[in-house]
């Protein structure tokens, strides 16, 4: 066991875990963040994503060794139920999830997306979200919400 500081979400944690431990078993099981979920364990289908000093990152490979003093934000970073990022709230407005498990990843490579392009076209969309698998036929939702999240100014918030 090895001692690592990590900066999740803004505030600070100490997590005695071996090396290898994925960051994904960190987040869930020693610090209770649902958000990113467990999909595929092999960085295919993105339910694991989170955003590591700005990048989208699978956390289900990537060692809690490798994190370092990097800022690690979760879906539950973003915001709350009581008060949800626009991003949040514009796929609950545009009813984006079907079965909701993909849109850790969604949302959080959305994020990524307006961080570096607060006006997306589809194509930009498209591309963004292509890495993160998704088999429920809600594609045209999520391209809505994250076009009224732009339109909102998330990029910003």
């Amino acid at each position: 066991m090895a001692r690592y500081s990590l900066t999740v979400n803004g505030a600070a944690h100490v997590v005695d875990v071996e090396p290898d431990t994925p960051l994904l078993y960190v987040l869930r099981n020693d610090l209770d963040l649902k958000g990113p979920r467990f999909g595929c364990g092999l960085a295919q289908c993105g339910a694991c994503s989170v955003i590591v000093d700005g990048n989208p990152v699978r956390s289900c490979i990537t060692p809690v060794s490798t994190v370092g003093n990097q800022e690690v934000t979760t879906l539950e970073g973003l915001g709350s139920v009581a008060e949800p990022h626009p991003l949040q709230a514009a796929f609950i407005e545009e009813q984006a999830a079907q079965c909701g498990y993909c849109m850790n990843g969604m949302i959080i490579n959305a994020k990524v997306l307006l961080g570096s392009n607060p006006d997306p076209g589809d194509d930009d969309i498209k591309e963004a979200l292509d890495p993160i698998l998704c088999r429920c036929g809600s594609h045209l939702r999520v391209v809505r919400a994250i076009k009224r999240a732009a339109a909102n100014n998330a990029a910003t918030a």
